[in-house]
C-alpha cells in the first residue's frame, strides 16, 4: 500500500468498532460513497492492514468473572523446551493469550475462570504441571477501562 491517510485511519477505527458494518454504512461515516468505501477496505485487506473480523465474547456474561494474567518463568531454556511449553499451554482452553516475553519472565498468560476456586484448580492441576514451569507470577484483572485498538 503506498499511502495511508485520515480516511483509512477513519475507516480503521469505525471497523475496530464494528466490522459488521456494510460498506455503504462505513462510506457515510468518512464522506465516501459505498463503492469508494468498498475499494478503500478492500485495498486495506491487499495490503494486511486488515485481516479477518473478530467476534467479542464478554468473558462474565459467559460465567468467567475472573482474569489472571500469569508471568510464566522457564525453568530450562532452549528450543525444545519452548516448543514444548507452548504446545502445551495453547491446549488449556482456558488460557486465553500466550505471549513470548523479554524481561523477568518469558511468557505472559492472559487466563480466564469462572472464580478463584476454579483460576487455583486451573493452575495446580493444569498450568503449574506444564513441561518447563519455573517461577509463576499471577496478577488478578480488577477492571478493564480500555479495550486496545488496532491504532
Amino acid at each position: 500500500m503506498t499511502e495511508w491517510d485520515e480516511i483509512d485511519r477513519a475507516l480503521c477505527r469505525a471497523l475496530a468498532a464494528d466490522a459488521s458494518q456494510s460498506a455503504a454504512s462505513l462510506g457515510a461515516q468518512v464522506g465516501l460513497s459505498q463503492p469508494a468505501a468498498w475499494r478503500r477496505i478492500r485495498r486495506l485487506r491487499d495490503a494486511g492492514i486488515l485481516s479477518g473480523t473478530r467476534l467479542a465474547l464478554d468473558a462474565q456474561a459467559l460465567g468467567f468473572g475472573v482474569t489472571v494474567f500469569l508471568g510464566i518463568k522457564l525453568a530450562t531454556k532452549g528450543r525444545v523446551s519452548l516448543e514444548d511449553f507452548e504446545r502445551a499451554v495453547t491446549a488449556i482452553p482456558e488460557v486465553q493469550l500466550v505471549e513470548l516475553v523479554l524481561g523477568l519472565y518469558d511468557y505472559r498468560l492472559r487466563v480466564v475462570a469462572r472464580d478463584l476456586a476454579d483460576f487455583e484448580r486451573v493452575l495446580r492441576r493444569r498450568i503449574m504441571t506444564l513441561p518447563g514451569v519455573g517461577n509463576v507470577e499471577a496478577n488478578v484483572l480488577l477492571s478493564e477501562e480500555r479495550r486496545p485498538g488496532p491504532m
